[in-house]
């Protein structure tokens, strides 16, 4: 008799995009309502919770054998469900590696180990491309271009990690890398938008988490007119459901997309 979970529920997207490409969404009994990936998922599974909040009693309902987690971010609804005896896995991973990582993991938890490396040596060619595409690309241009990323408005938030290392391996230099060390949003905060302008960003990317990026809005930022990103025109938007969460399609589709920004130069 198979000991693996059966009814899974998973609180962030990553989990629920890792399990569908393993073939094993039929174990997934419960999702976040903030699930993107794949948006087949909305339509497939019952939304048991949000994100950083949740009703104990909607996740119990669907009576999961294991919890899939994110974080501190998800700490208390991890506390309480497991108060209420439900085992749970949370994840904390924030580096490209950390993704590969979780995917091995979450492949372990359900029996389909071989489907999760084979996932992960997918996402490895991919990332050796970029990279490869990346220095040639700096090689051309004399130079790894800088790249401003913003992952937030109100206040100023950039310096991810997955993010900046994605940046890395596109080819070019994220303006902001050193911010990348702090796990928490709020030690990442810029305290004014005139700090970006003596970093002199040659690209901008924006993707802003859960609304959609407006380039006016930052183009019209005081003395931004003179960043060579704004001045030729280079400022982007990255979807945030493809970007701001460490999971497959950051790699699979963002880091493409990060890429195709930076050919706008050259």
């Amino acid at each position: 008799m198979s000991r693996l979970p059966r009814r899974i529920v998973c609180l962030s997207t990553e989990t629920v995009e890792v399990l569908y490409l393993l073939g094993e969404e039929a174990r997934i009994a419960g999702i976040s309502g903030f699930t993107t990936h794949p948006p087949r998922a909305r339509k497939e599974k019952p939304k048991v919770s949000g994100f950083s909040s949740a009703k104990i009693e909607r996740i119990l309902a669907v009576e999961p054998d294991l919890v899939l987690a994110f974080s501190d971010l998800q700490g208390e609804i991890a506390r309480d469900l497991v108060k209420a005896g439900v085992a749970v896995h949370v994840f904390n991973h924030r580096s490209v590696e950390g993704i590969l990582t979780m995917i091995e993991t979450v492949g372990r938890l359900v029996g389909a180990e071989g489907k999760a490396l084979a996932l992960v040596a997918e996402l490895e060619l991919t990332i050796a491309t970029a990279r490869a595409e990346g220095e040639a690309r700096a090689a051309r241009l004399g130079r790894r271009p800088k790249v401003y990323f913003e992952e937030w408005n109100e206040p100023l938030i950039t310096g991810i990690r997955w993010v900046s290392e994605l940046i890395g391996i596109a080819g070019g230099e994220d303006c902001f890398g050193e911010l990348s060390v702090h796990h928490s949003a709020k030690d990442r905060i810029l305290a004014d938008a005139s700090v970006v302008i003596p970093r002199a960003p040659d690209v901008i990317i924006g993707s802003w988490c859960g609304k959609h990026f407006q380039p006016g809005h930052v183009t019209s930022r005081p003395g931004w007119d003179t960043l060579p990103a704004v001045r030729d025109e280079r400022v982007f938007e990255v979807k945030s459901a493809i970007l701001l969460a460490p999971g497959p399609a950051a790699i699979r589709e963002g880091l493409p997309a990060i890429a195709r920004c930076l050919d706008s130069l050259g």
